[in-house]
C-alpha cells in the first residue's frame, strides 16, 4: 500500500486566494496547502497592480459595480458583483492585519487602511486601486506566507503536483475525497484524502504561446475539475495584457496598468499616439479594447512591438511609484525615464473557469474552486483591472466559512485505491512532450488568440484532436511527470477554449471574431457540460 496523508481540508495552490482560505480554516480545522514549487512560484506574487476597492469618500460601491458591469460587456452576474464589491474594503482591512503594507497616501501617516495611496487603472472613473508600490503581489504573499508557517494547523507541502481528483460514491451522492498528487523530489504519486477539497490552482495563460504568467498557470484546476465531472463556463474569454515587456531576456515582465493610469502613453514606433482613435478613454480604454488596438497597429504597420513612454514624467515621480519595473527594466539596460518601452500584448487573466456558486463549491460535494480557477460570473466577458484580487479575497472567505459550516456533517472519506504504476514505464521520449507543448502553445496564439475566425478555429479544433489522442496514449504507457501532467491539462482547457470560442456567434468583450463583428441582443454565457457531469441536471 502507497503512503496515505490526510487533512481535514486539502487546498491545492499556494497564492493568494489558496493562504487566504488557508487561514480563514486554520482556527478549527487542520489544513493543508500543496505548492506546485514555492509559495512565491504562483501569479500572486508577480502581480503589480493591485486591489480595487471603494476606500475613499469620492467613490461609491456603485460606481464599481457599475464599472465593473460596463467592463463585463453585458455578462457579468450582478448579484456576484454586489457581494463582492461591497466585501473588498474589508477584505483589503483584514490583510492590513495580516501584515500586509500598503503605499501610503503623500498625506498619511504610515501603510494603515485609513490612508492608503490609491491609483487609477483602465476601466474604473476613480482612484480606487490599493497597492504596494508596484510590487502589491510580492507585498501579499509574503505576508500571508509567513502568517501561514506561523500556523500551527496548517502543514505546507512545496513541490507537489495534483495528477486528479479523487471521486467517491454515485449518482448525485458523487463527492470529492482528496487527490492524487505527484511529489516531485521522489518522482512518486501519494494519495492525499481530505473531507473538502478547495481548489485554488490559478488559471490556463500558459496556453498561449506570449504570456505574462509563471510556467505554473497550466490549468490544472480546471483540467481535473472537468475530467471529475463539473460544469466549466465562459472559457473563451480570455485577457490579454496590452503590455507585456518585449524583450528577449523577459518574455513575461508585465509593464502594469498602473503605468498609463499615471500617464503613460502608447504610441507608434514613431512616437504617434494612437489609443484616441479607438476608444474616448484613449490609454485607459478597458483591457479587451486596448489589446484589441495594439495587436491591430501591430498587423498594419508590420511591426513586432510598439511603445510604452512615461518618459514625460520627472524622473524621481516613475522611480518613486514604479521602483520595481524601473529596477528591472534597468537590469535589461532599458531607461524608463529616459525612453519608452518597448510592448506586446501576452496572455494575462482567464476569465472564465469552473462553474462554482456563491460559496464557491462546484458542481462535485465538497470540492471548492476559488481565484482564478473558478468561474462566479464576476468577470463577465472581461476583467476590470484590480477585481481579481478582490475577488478572490472574498471568495477565500466564503469557502472557507462554508466549509467551517458543513464539515462536521462530512463523514471521512473512505480509502481510496492507491495509485496505479504496474502497467506503466519510464518514458525515454520526453522529445514528444516538448514537441506537443510547443505546438499546442503555437496554434493557440496563431489561432485563438485576441482576433479569432471561423475558420481559425477550425484548424485548432483539427489539431487538438489530434494531440489529444497523442497525449492520451502517452498518459497511458509512461509514468507522470510534471511536464507530461501540464500537458494533458492544457490540452483540455485549450479544447474547451475552443469550443467555447467556436460556438459564440457574436464579438463580446475579450472574445473578438472577424466573422461576427457584433454582439448578439442578449449576453448569454457559454456553460459547458462534461459527460459525467457530478451535479443535478437542472442547475
Amino acid at each position: 500500500m502507497n503512503e496515505r496523508e490526510v487533512a481535514d481540508v486539502l487546498v491545492i495552490g499556494s497564492g493568494a486566494a489558496g493562504l487566504c482560505a488557508a487561514l480563514h480554516l486554520a482556527k478549527n480545522q487542520r489544513v493543508c496547502v500543496l505548492s506546485k514549487t514555492g509559495l512565491f512560484s504562483g501569479s500572486t506574487y508577480w502581480a503589480q497592480g493591485g486591489i480595487a476597492a471603494v476606500l475613499d469618500h469620492a467613490d461609491s460601491l456603485q460606481a464599481h459595480v457599475e464599472d465593473t458591469l460596463v467592463a463585463g460587456a453585458g455578462l457579468c452576474h450582478v448579484d456576484t458583483v454586489e457581494k463582492v464589491v461591497a466585501a473588498s474594503a474589508a477584505a483589503v482591512r483584514w490583510l492590513v492585519d495580516m501584515g500586509v503594507a500598503f503605499s501610503p497616501a503623500a498625506d498619511g501617516a504610515d501603510a494603515g487602511v485609513a490612508s492608503p495611496h490609491l491609483t487609477r487603472e483602465a476601466g474604473h472613473r476613480h482612484r480606487r486601486i490599493v497597492h504596494s508600490d508596484d510590487a502589491t503581489g510580492r507585498a501579499l504573499s509574503r505576508s500571508l506566507a509567513e502568517r501561514v508557517r506561523e500556523a500551527r494547523t496548517i502543514r505546507v507541502c512545496e513541490q507537489q503536483i495534483a495528477v486528479d481528483l479523487v471521486v467517491q460514491g454515485d449518482g448525485l451522492g458523487r463527492r470529492c475525497a482528496g487527490a492524487y498528487v505527484l511529489d516531485l523530489p521522489s518522482g512518486r504519486v501519494r494519495l492525499w484524502q481530505a473531507r473538502a477539497v478547495i481548489l485554488a490552482t490559478g488559471g490556463a495563460s500558459k496556453v498561449y504561446l506570449y504570456s505574462t504568467n509563471p510556467d505554473g498557470a497550466s490549468g490544472d484546476g480546471i483540467a481535473m475539475a472537468w475530467r471529475a465531472g463539473c460544469r466549466v463556463a465562459n472559457m473563451e474569454f480570455n485577457q490579454f495584457h496590452p503590455t507585456c515587456l518585449f524583450h528577449p531576456q523577459a518574455r513575461s515582465l508585465l509593464l502594469s496598468e498602473a503605468l498609463r493610469g499615471e500617464g503613460a502613453h502608447l504610441t507608434l514606433p514613431d512616437g504617434t499616439r494612437f489609443m484616441h482613435r479607438f476608444h474616448p478613454d484613449a490609454e485607459l480604454a478597458p483591457r479587451d479594447v486596448v489589446a484589441r488596438a495594439i495587436d491591430h497597429e501591430m498587423k498594419r504597420t508590420g511591426c513586432d512591438h510598439l511603445l510604452l513612454d512615461i518618459s514625460h514624467k520627472p524622473a524621481e515621480f516613475v522611480r518613486g511609484h514604479f521602483p520595481n519595473i524601473h529596477r528591472r527594466c534597468a537590469a535589461l539596460g532599458l531607461d524608463m525615464t529616459r525612453e519608452p518601452l518597448p510592448v506586446v500584448p501576452a496572455a494575462h487573466y482567464s476569465c472564465g473557469g469552473v462553474w462554482v456558486d456563491g460559496n464557491g463549491q462546484t458542481d462535485l460535494r465538497n470540492l471548492y474552486a476559488i481565484g482564478e480557477v473558478a468561474f462566479t460570473g464576476m468577470h463577465g466577458a472581461c476583467r476590470l483591472a484590480g477585481n481579481s484580487l478582490s475577488e478572490c479575497l472574498v471568495y477565500a472567505r466564503l469557502a472557507a466559512e462554508d466549509i467551517a459550516r458543513r464539515i462536521a456533517a462530512i463523514p471521512p472519506p473512505a480509502q481510496a485505491r492507491d495509485w496505479d504504476e504496474t502497467r506503466v514505464t519510464s518514458s525515454d521520449e520526453d522529445v514528444v512532450i516538448a514537441h506537443n507543448w510547443d505546438e499546442l502553445r503555437r496554434f493557440m496564439w496563431d489561432y485563438v488568440g485576441i482576433v479569432r475566425t471561423d475558420k481559425r478555429l477550425r484548424r485548432a479544433r483539427h489539431r487538438i484532436d489530434l494531440l489529444q489522442r497523442e497525449i492520451q496514449e502517452f498518459y497511458s504507457r509512461y509514468r507522470v511527470t510534471r511536464d507530461l501532467i501540464e500537458l494533458r491539462n492544457l490540452a483540455v482547457v485549450a479544447e474547451r477554449i475552443i469550443v467555447a470560442a467556436s460556438e459564440r456567434k457574436e464579438s463580446r468583450g475579450l472574445h473578438y471574431s472577424l466573422d461576427y463583428p457584433q454582439p448578439l441582443p442578449v449576453a448569454k454565457d457559454s456553460l459547458m457540460t462534461p459527460p459525467n457531469f457530478a451535479g443535478e441536471r437542472n442547475k
